[in-house]
């Protein structure tokens, strides 16, 4: 089933043309990750699936969908300045939220009880991250708009992330739109793969096609090789 049509998309910023005749679909239950160099036009791409910004074409979701959203570039010195705990932060989002529901959430991600007392804007970077991934799931969206979820994650924080991700995607049909860079999570999870250029050539297939070291060439304009990290 299609829960998302892309006809002829283009965005412009004053004249820079970022997107050009961007065209496909996405359907429910796809992993679909968007790939592109930087300055490419992906995180224009998930602001215009949204709405969020001017665009020309063709942008149509399945009705009564409910999309969960992280945006790249949310730190913890965007909101030091909020007298808000973790558990507060967790209200906002909805205020009939049990401390229990969201200690089995943290848990998931491998952070302990007692950080839903700390202060939203003074955690790690790792931990606010962390939080943020949660804080859009909490709700249970149909699907996941995800730019970079990995930045100020280690190794192994972004493994436990993606498997998250990758058992929401497996046991519950989750839909989820993936930005990132790193190609072996890509390559590991996702099972749709579209690539971005500034020369606005694009490249949409199963993840095996696309990810090929010629193809790669293409988008980035250099050899790119992946490697696939080794579980011990």
């Amino acid at each position: 089933m299609v829960l998302l049509s892309v006809k002829d998309l283009t965005i412009n910023f004053d004249n820079d043309l970022v997107i050009q005749n961007l065209s496909f679909e996405v359907e429910r239950g796809d992993f679909f990750s968007i790939i592109g160099s930087n300055g490419s036009g992906k995180s224009s791409l998930l602001k215009a699936l949204l709405k969020l910004i001017p665009f020309k074409g063709e942008i149509n979701w399945q009705p009564k969908i409910k999309i969960g959203y992280l945006p790249q570039g949310i730190t913890p010195l965007k909101v030091k300045d909020y007298p808000l705990t973790v558990f507060d932060f967790f209200k906002l989002k909805n205020k009939n939220l049990k401390k229990e529901e969201i200690e089995k959430k943290l848990n998931q991600i491998d952070l302990e009880k007692n950080i839903l007392e700390k202060k939203i804007g003074y955690l790690s970077g790792g931990q606010f991250q962390k939080i943020l991934i949660q804080w859009v799931l909490i709700d249970e969206p149909d699907v996941l708009m995800l730019d970079e979820p990995e930045t100020s994650l280690d190794y192994r924080s972004g493994e436990t992330i993606y498997s998250l991700l990758k058992n929401l995607w497996e046991e519950k049909q989750k839909t989820i739109i993936l930005v990132t860079h790193e190609f072996d999570i890509i390559s590991k999870y996702s099972n749709k793969v579209l690539c971005l250029t500034h020369s606005h050539y694009h490249c949409l297939g199963k993840t095996s096609d696309v990810l090929s070291e010629e193809n790669l060439k293409k988008v980035f304009g250099k050899d790119i090789k992946i490697y696939q990290h080794k579980e011990n």
